[in-house]
């Protein structure tokens, strides 16, 4: 199974300007994906998707040489995901590389470990369409989450007659840290139309998503004291 490992790096970052390159806990935000990215697979397996010269600079700084810039369309606020792993995967098919799956490391996902993303590797099977990185939400939606209904009220987002929290059904959410993506799906159709879709569970620690400056400190926090090792 040949993978393709793609590190989506835009440069017009709003909540935290120049997101992907400013330091954390004294790295580049983006040189985490890469570090863990060059233990998985040889620079030629890696792409870096950015429109920005910057960026790319700082990626071959990091050991991985960028090897096309992304269109302007695709670095919007609208662009979708989707469409910037297909531009990928068809640059690198007109130099007749052909991948299996995609591995999608974030930047802004810079605590997840090699285990973890090995582990997420290890679950997928060509009979699959995807196996996504999850935490354990704790807005559970047949306890704590709400929706208006047509009169007004506020109503269970999920139906359920549970007293105690602890015992409704565990609910997962995408954490973004890690996505295992079979091409020939992808290809085929949207990541929302996947059907065939595993999880791989990961701690709260690991799982945090960097969108705001106070999620930028809380995982500088825990890099500087070292209560998450990677």
């Amino acid at each position: 199974m040949k993978a393709l490992y793609i590190i989506p790096a835009r440069g017009g970052s709003k909540g935290i300007p120049r997101k992907n390159i400013k330091l954390l806990a004294g790295i580049p935000l983006i040189a985490y994906s890469i570090n863990l990215a060059k233990q998985l697979a040889d620079t030629d397996d890696i792409c870096i998707s950015t429109d920005d010269v910057e960026i790319a600079k700082v990626a071959e700084d990091w050991g991985t040489p960028t090897k096309f810039l992304r269109p302007d369309s695709l670095a919007t606020d609208e662009a979708a995901s989707y469409d910037v792993f297909l531009h990928a995967i068809d640059y690198y098919e007109k130099l007749g590389r052909h991948y299996d799956v995609l591995v999608v490391l974030q930047p802004t996902s810079p605590l997840r470990t090699v285990e973890q993303v090995k582990g997420a590797i290890n679950l997928f099977d060509v009979t699959l369409d995807m196996v996504v990185s999850v935490k354990e939400t704790t807005s559970n939606p047949y306890y704590v989450l709400f929706e208006e209904n047509m009169e007004g009220f506020l109503s269970k987002s999920k139906p359920g007659n549970f007293i105690r929290r602890q015992d409704c059904p565990p609910v997962y959410e995408y954490n973004g840290a890690v996505y295992v993506i079979n091409i020939a799906s992808i290809k085929q159709k949207h990541i929302s139309h996947f059907t065939k879709v595993k999880k791989y569970l990961m701690s709260d620690l690991n799982s945090i998503d960097i969108d705001t400056p106070l999620d930028w400190m809380f995982a500088e926090f825990l890099l500087m004291n070292k209560i998450v090792e990677l």
